[in-house]
């Protein structure tokens, strides 16, 4: 097998590497193009850098196209004429779908939203395909994403909001806790950096235990929220005051996500 990965950013590095790194392919067996040549001045070693985006084509049964919305019809559509009925295209863009891609091409396609946690190799990666992927194609997609993480398949119906859950959810996470950090430091002498610290170290923790011991949310509070306690006090808060917060952040990001889609649309259909 041999793949492709046009668009060296933080995505297409990532892939990149981490596959590299995995062993599963030989770096020989990766093509790599990217608009700004000096990116990929740091490729790990032995993987090929392709002079254009067709030669990237030409030479992979797989095809990562790891580039802005506003590219990726362009892109697909250069490399086209390139791609063999037994091409498989992979998108890492949610908002397009597999009806607008296949007015470019018509063959085998999938869409993978990874994470941010790829980094430590603990992504939680979406993946969906259109009616043209075959099993095995799947079995030889999947086995590179588990480079980096977990696979999750999904209809691509449900996409947008499991990149809610695993994509964005990082980014959520980090900006509830920073709020309760900086509000716990108005209440502390413990150093800053400390306070940050004791609490991702909890926060990790915390989920380890739900996953190791199968435990739910409503678990976690009742071992720890006895009643009457300090700790009741402070859940009491959340549960009273966090569900319309959490409501509005959804309705805000899957209003953007569709405004998102139909911007793609639009840029899809202009000739």
């Amino acid at each position: 097998m041999k793949i492709g990965i046009i668009g060296y950013g933080s995505m297409g590095r990532m892939i990149t590497e981490k596959i590299a790194a995995s062993g599963v392919l030989n770096a020989g067996d990766i093509f790599v193009a990217n608009r700004s040549k000096e990116k990929l001045q740091t490729i790990p070693e032995g993987v090929i850098v392709c002079e254009s985006n067709a030669d990237v084509a030409k030479n992979s049964d797989i095809v990562f196209l790891c580039v802005r919305p506003i590219d990726l019809k362009n892109v697909l559509s250069e490399i086209a004429s390139s791609l063999s009925t037994n091409s498989f295209v992979v998108s890492l863009n949610g908002s397009i779908t597999f009806d607008m891609l296949s007015k470019i091409f018509s063959g085998k396609i999938a869409k993978v939203i990874p994470s941010v946690t790829a980094e430590v190799d603990r992504s939680q990666t979406l993946v969906c395909y259109n009616e043209k992927v075959e099993e095995k194609d799947k079995q030889e997609l999947e086995k590179l994403l588990r480079t980096f993480g977990n696979v999750i398949e999904l209809p691509e119906t449900e996409v947008g909001m499991g990149s809610e859950l695993v994509s964005c959810m990082p980014g959520f996470i980090a900006s509830i806790f920073d709020v309760l950090c900086t509000s716990a430091k108005k209440h502390t002498s413990i150093p800053d950096d400390q306070v940050v610290k004791m609490v991702l170290q909890t926060m990790c923790a915390t989920g380890e235990l739900m996953l190791s011991k199968d435990m739910s949310f409503e678990d976690v509070v009742t071992r720890v929220a006895t009643k009457g306690g300090i700790t009741e006090e402070g859940t009491k808060v959340v549960y009273e005051g966090f569900p319309d917060t959490a409501d509005l952040l959804f309705e805000k990001t899957l209003e953007k996500r569709r405004s998102t889609a139909e911007k793609a649309k639009k840029s899809f259909e202009e000739e």
